[in-house]
C-alpha cells in the first residue's frame, strides 16, 4: 500500500493554488483541453506567418503593437459578452506577472532574432514545454511521472532534429531565446495559478491592456504607413492571435500545466505545413524524421492518459482512494 503524499502549499495570500494533491494526477475528464491547445498554437503560427509578411516593410516593433492593440480590442468584446462588470482581478499579482511575462517572451524572441539565424532561435525558443514540466513541479505541486516526462524529452528531441541548430548557436546570443522560453514557461505557469479565481475575460484584459501599454511607452513616436492590403493582413494577425490566448488560457485553467505541455510542439507541425502552402517550402528526410518524434510524443501522451481515463471510470473511488493510500478493496475482475 502507497504512503500519503505530502499536500503542496504555495505561500501567501495571493500565490498560487494553495493546495494540491500530489498523488493525484490530473488529467482532464474530456479532450477539449487538448483541442484548445493544438488550436491556439495553430492560430500562432497563423498570426507568425502574417507577421512574417508585415515584416518585410515595417519595423518589428510596429507589428508586435499592432498585434496587442487587436488582442486588447478583443479582449474587450469578450468582456462586454460576457456581462464582466469590472475588470478588475481577485489575483493582481499573478496577472501582472503573467502579463509581463508575456510581454518579455516576445520581446526576448525578438531580440535572439537579431542575433541568431530564425532556426536556431526556434529550436531554443521550444525548450517551452519542458520548462513548464520542471516548473509545475515546485510552483504547482504537480506529480510530474515517467510518461509525462517521456512526452516532453521526446518532442523536444524532435523539434531539435527539425531545425537542427549547429554548435555555434550556443553562445551568449542563445541566452535572448532561452530567456524567452523560461518566460513563455512562467506565464503558462501563472495561467495555471490563476486558475477560474479569475473570470476568462479578466485574465485577457490584464495581459493585453499592460502588453499594450508597455508597447506604447516604449515604442517610437513614427509608424510606417499602411496600405488597405497591410491593414488585413494586420487585422488577420492580431485576431488570430487574440483568439489564439483565449483558446490557451481556456485550456491551462482546466488541467495541469506539465500534462499539456507536450502538445505546444504541434506548433512545429503547423509551421511546416504553413511554409509548406504560403512559402512554397518543403521539409526534408530529417526534419520529417523529427515530425514524426513531435506527433509521437502527443499520440503517446493521448494514449497513456487514455488507459488512466478508463480506469477511472471501470474503479472509479477505489483508483482514486488507492492512489492516496486509503485502505481499499480489490475490485472485482472484469466481466467478459
Amino acid at each position: 500500500m502507497r504512503r500519503n503524499r505530502p499536500v503542496v502549499a504555495w505561500p501567501g495570500p495571493d500565490g498560487l493554488p494553495p493546495q494540491i494533491e500530489a498523488g493525484e494526477e490530473d488529467a482532464p475528464a474530456s479532450g477539449r483541453p487538448i483541442l484548445m491547445v493544438l488550436g491556439a498554437v495553430f492560430f500562432f503560427t497563423l498570426s507568425d506567418a502574417f507577421a512574417k509578411k508585415l515584416g518585410d516593410n515595417m519595423p518589428g516593433f510596429q507589428i508586435a503593437w499592432l498585434r496587442y492593440i487587436l488582442f486588447f480590442v478583443f479582449a474587450l468584446w469578450l468582456a462586454k459578452r460576457a456581462g464582466l462588470s469590472s475588470p478588475l482581478s481577485n489575483q493582481p499579482s499573478l496577472q501582472l506577472r503573467r502579463a509581463f511575462c508575456l510581454l518579455l517572451s516576445a520581446t526576448l524572441f525578438l531580440l535572439g532574432l537579431g542575433r541568431l539565424p530564425v532556426a536556431e532561435a526556434t529550436a531554443i525558443s521550444f525548450a517551452t514545454p519542458a520548462f513548464v514540466t520542471i516548473l509545475s513541479i515546485p510552483l504547482l505541486g504537480e506529480v510530474v511521472k515517467r510518461r509525462r516526462w517521456t512526452a516532453v524529452l521526446l518532442g523536444l528531441a524532435g523539434v531539435i532534429i527539425v531545425v537542427r541548430p549547429g554548435a555555434d548557436a550556443f553562445t551568449q546570443a542563445a541566452l535572448f531565446p532561452l530567456g524567452s522560453a523560461l518566460c513563455g514557461a512562467l506565464a503558462v505557469i501563472f495561467t495555471r495559478g490563476i486558475g477560474d479565481r479569475d473570470p476568462l475575460p479578466t485574465t485577457l484584459l490584464w495581459s493585453s491592456g499592460i502588453g499594450l501599454f508597455a508597447l506604447t511607452i516604449s515604442s517610437p513616436a513614427w509608424f510606417v504607413p499602411m496600405a488597405s492590403r497591410e491593414v488585413l493582413v494586420a487585422g488577420l494577425m492580431g485576431t488570430l492571435y487574440a483568439v489564439g490566448q483565449w483558446l490557451l488560457v481556456a485550456a491551462y485553467r482546466q488541467c495541469d500545466a506539465s500534462f499539456l505541455a507536450p502538445f505546444s510542439y504541434a506548433q512545429v507541425l503547423f509551421a511546416t505545413v504553413v511554409g509548406l502552402v504560403v512559402f512554397r517550402s518543403w521539409p526534408d528526410a530529417i526534419s520529417l524524421a523529427g515530425i514524426l518524434l513531435i506527433a509521437l510524443s502527443g499520440a503517446y501522451t493521448l494514449y497513456r492518459e487514455g488507459i488512466l481515463g478508463r480506469l477511472r471510470a471501470r474503479h472509479g473511488s477505489w483508483l482514486r482512494r488507492s492512489m492516496r493510500g486509503r485502505a481499499a478493496p480489490v475490485p472485482p475482475p472484469a466481466r467478459r
